[in-house]
Formats: structure tokens, sequence, C-alpha cells
């Protein structure tokens, strides 16, 4: 639930045609962290929405911002999605990563939702079953590999969101990306440090 995350969507894909990539879900705003979406909130996410569109091209529905105060801000149940899709089809979980993210903002669904989160996860493409999914979602086992995530992005000294780091065939890591990047540029980075 990153808006340059959705930005960058088409250059991770692009990367991912060619390259192994492995999603790490950093917890923008998780649980304890999470906040009303108040009218200046709102106000902000739209800016920034906006500014996203304009340089990326990516669609934005800006009807999820009017759900007030009583909607919750959570990007834990996102994490935890895409974290369960990981466990039942490691293959898939970009391809949903990304499907959530279009769900959120470009459909405005509200992706802090279970239900919803369970259909995008079984719209067909994903190959993983109803029931499966949900009760993994709802798990603490899901849980915890969403924190373990957030935990190992802090760890790597990631702060912000979306970005790209590359493990060489030494095992160090290089960072390729701090948010948003063009594919060719990132390709670029990747033959420097390779």
């Amino acid at each position: 639930m990153c808006s340059w995350c959705w930005g960058f969507a088409p250059e991770i894909e692009a990367l991912a045609a060619e390259l192994p990539v492995e999603v790490v879900v950093g917890g923008l705003r998780p649980g304890p962290m999470a906040q009303p979406l108040t009218e200046s909130m709102a106000d902000a996410l739209r800016h920034h929405w906006v500014q996203i569109q304009e340089r990326t091209g990516q669609p934005f529905d800006m009807s999820g911002l009017e759900r007030g105060e009583d909607w919750v801000y959570d990007t834990e149940p996102a994490a935890r999605a895409v974290t369960q899709m990981r466990e039942l089809n490691e293959e898939a979980t970009l391809g949903y990563f990304t499907r959530v993210q279009e769900a959120f903002y470009a459909e405005g669904a509200d992706v802090t939702e279970a239900d919803v989160l369970t259909d995008l996860a079984t719209e067909g493409v994903f190959d993983v079953d109803a029931e499966a999914f949900r009760s993994g979602l709802e798990s603490e086992d899901s849980k915890r590999r969403a924190w373990d995530d957030f935990t190992r992005a802090r760890n790597w000294g990631i702060s912000g969101f979306p970005t790209l780091i590359g493990e060489l065939s030494d095992g160090r890591l290089a960072l390729l990306a701090r948010g948003w990047a063009p594919a060719a540029t990132i390709k670029e980075r990747i033959a420097s440090v390779a």
C-alpha cells in the first residue's frame, strides 16, 4: 500500500521479466502505526497520488480517499496477504503484490479487508485455494511472516519505499533504487555492480 510502489510496478515487472525478484514487504503503516484517514491525510495523499500519476502514468482512483476517519490506513493486512501468497504460491508473489496495489490505487478497493484480499488471491490467475488463503491470512503465522519482512527491511537500512536491492554473486547487497526509477536506469546500475 505504498503509492510510489504502485508507480514503480511497471518498472519492477519489466525487470522481473529478465531477473528473479523477491518481494519483501516493508511495513509502511502497519498495525500500531496505522492511522485514521483524516481530512488532512487524505489531502496529502491526494497531492502525492496526483504527482505519482503524472510522473509514472499509473492510474489512481481518488474515491478511496473519501472513506473518512472511520477508516484506518493499515498496511498490515495487505502485507500479510502478500506473505500468505508467497507461502502458498511463491512464483505468484510479485503478481499478487501488484494486483493488491492495483485494486487499492486504481480501483478504490479496501485492501484492509480480508474478504477483498482473498477475492484478489482467488481471481483464477494465482492458483490458490480460497479457504487455505483466508485461514492462512488470519493466522498468527502470516502476522509473524509480515513482521519478519518488516524487520528484515529495516535491518537492511530501508526506510523509504520502494527500495530495490540486488544480491551480488559474493552475497553482498547493492542498492539499485531508492524510490522510483526507470527500469533502464536500474539495468545500468545492475551492470555497474555485477
